[in-house]
């Protein structure tokens, strides 16, 4: 990150994802650790349980495990601020979902919580993209990184 502004920004909102993980990871927790095996069975748990017990393990609601290799990185600050930027839109519909979902209000006033912070990253990742776009060279009509193009 060629700019000392957008270092902090970054590190600002990295360090709120992750306490956003431990949000999620935490309202699993409560919603599972004390289902009998009836509901695990009738809730379509049990595979998960047999794997993880009750642990939160991250996957998506198709049961597919997280991966760093959903991570765009290409070392490139308008192509990672973009891919940023859409990474938060699509926290912010997977909210929209949960609570189209859920009828459990102490979940939902976590998830409004959380949906509200994406639409600030989305926002700070904006007003990085504008920085970083005006400091480009003015030549520059294709909006590419010119520090790899000496």
């Amino acid at each position: 990150m060629p700019y000392d502004e957008l270092k902090g920004l970054l590190t600002d909102i990295g360090t709120e994802e992750l306490g956003h993980l431990e949000m999620i990871g935490t309202l699993v927790h409560q919603l599972t650790r004390n289902l009998s095996e009836e509901q695990l069975k009738a809730d379509g748990y049990d595979a998960y349980f047999v794997d993880h017990t009750a642990g939160v393990y991250p996957t998506a609601a198709s049961g597919t495990p997280w991966s760093a290799a959903g991570m765009q990185v290409k070392g490139d600050l308008i192509a990672d601020l973009t891919e940023d930027m859409a990474a938060e839109q699509k926290a912010r519909v997977t909210y929209d979902n949960i609570l189209r979902l859920s009828d459990d209000p102490d979940v939902n006033n976590v998830i409004r919580f959380l949906r509200e912070r994406e639409i600030v990253h989305f926002q700070r990742f904006g007003e990085g993209l504008r920085l970083a776009l005006d400091r480009l060279n003015q030549k520059n009509v294709y909006v590419m990184n010119p520090s790899f193009d000496r």
